[in-house]
């Protein structure tokens, strides 16, 4: 639970560090926004079959880009094999003018 806790903290920190927020505020898109993303974390720890809902398909674009660039991480352990692990976040934005 404690590891999980810690991923989703530098994933949502990486995220709001490498989103492009200032390319939506011409697009009259402001307020709240929800992303949601899905991907996975291989058996070698690059991130694949990345996803994305949204209302706009260009935000679903950015938050694919962002996650794209993801560092290579760590593997899921299963006893001493490493396995994919599925991994889901909304990423919410407020954007305003």
């Amino acid at each position: 639970k404690e590891k999980v806790s810690c991923m989703s903290a530098k994933i949502g920190s990486y995220i709001n560090r490498k989103f492009n927020v200032e390319k939506f505020i011409e697009k009259d898109l402001y307020g709240v926004q929800r992303i949601y993303v899905q991907f996975k974390i291989d058996l070698n720890g690059k991130v694949t079959d990345i996803k994305a809902r949204s209302s706009d398909k260009e935000l679903e674009s950015e938050a694919m880009r962002v996650l794209k660039d993801l560092p290579e991480m760590t593997p899921g352990k299963q006893g001493n094999t490493n396995v994919d692990v599925m991994y889901s976040i909304p990423i919410v934005l407020k954007i305003d003018y």
